[in-house]
């Protein structure tokens, strides 16, 4: 059960949100098979100045930042990983967001440190 929380400027979470939350969605689906239903999603909407980076960090032309931070059980090998980067990158161009506008990154735990409405006893 992945977590997914999503940090942009405000006007392109107005603009675009549903959208994002889609191409993110379905690219979890895609990317690692996850069930469609396992759908749980944060955004937290900034303004501008909210939002501190370099435009240039790793040579790539930054115009704005959208961090996506994914908490998810540790089950997924690297290619796996690296196939769902991809997968959001693209479905995210599609709608318009630039691949070098995201900072997606992945934060790893085990099975029991979730509880997602009941027990496991």
């Amino acid at each position: 059960m992945p977590l997914v929380q999503i940090d942009l400027e405000r006007s392109l979470a107005e603009r675009l949100g549903p959208q994002i939350s889609d191409g993110v969605h379905q690219a979890l689906v895609d990317g690692l098979g996850m069930d469609p239903t396992d759908k749980f999603q944060i955004f937290r909407t900034h303004a501008p100045e909210e939002i501190v980076f370099d435009p240039g960090y790793n040579g790539v032309d930054r115009r704005q930042l959208v961090s996506i931070q994914i908490l998810m059980v540790h089950m997924y090998d690297v290619t796996t990983k690296y196939a769902m980067f991809d997968q959001i990158a693209k479905r995210l161009e599609e709608i318009g967001v630039r691949p070098e506008d995201l900072l997606i990154s992945v934060v790893e735990n085990g099975f029991e440190d979730w509880y997602a409405g009941k027990s496991r006893s």
